[in-house]
């Protein structure tokens, strides 16, 4: 499933994941260690077209595992009644050729802020996290 084919924008649940995915600064990313056990990390993401694109330093296990298993799932947190729910399955894989986060212009315009925030300046982020992991969506189910 391509991004463009989302849950139908016209409906309840399929403007949530649409909205949620342009403005939440963070979605779980679940990747599959060496032994089998579910490996959940926060991290930044951007809807790039039709993938999900994510920025990781050279040294994360996700990478190690994407790898060697790349079907991953993504999701929202949960509202604080248990709604809301929102998860995405998919396959991942790095992307050596992605331009880096600081001159991507999507990526820009989310996490400029928070790219200085943590590393002092969007330059800085770009040097550490400078691993490009691209998602395929295959399935968006939730409620």
């Amino acid at each position: 499933m391509a991004a463009d084919q989302l849950p139908d924008p016209e409906t309840p649940f399929g403007k949530s994941v649409r909205e949620r995915l342009a403005s939440e600064p963070l979605i779980w990313l679940t990747t599959v260690g060496k032994d089998g056990t579910p490996q959940p990390n926060p991290v930044w993401f951007l809807l790039d077209g039709d993938d999900i694109l994510i920025y990781n330093v050279a040294s994360a296990n996700r990478l190690v595992h994407i790898r060697e298993r790349p079907r991953v799932s993504l999701n929202f947190n949960a509202d604080d009644n248990g709604g809301s729910i929102v998860v995405i399955t998919g396959l991942a894989r790095v992307a050596p050729d992605e331009q880096p986060p600081n001159v991507h212009p999507g990526y820009v315009a989310k996490y400029a802020n928070p790219m200085a925030n943590v590393s002092g300046s969007a330059d800085k982020f770009a040097a550490t996290y400078n691993v490009a992991m691209r998602i395929d969506i295959g399935k968006v189910r939730g409620f």
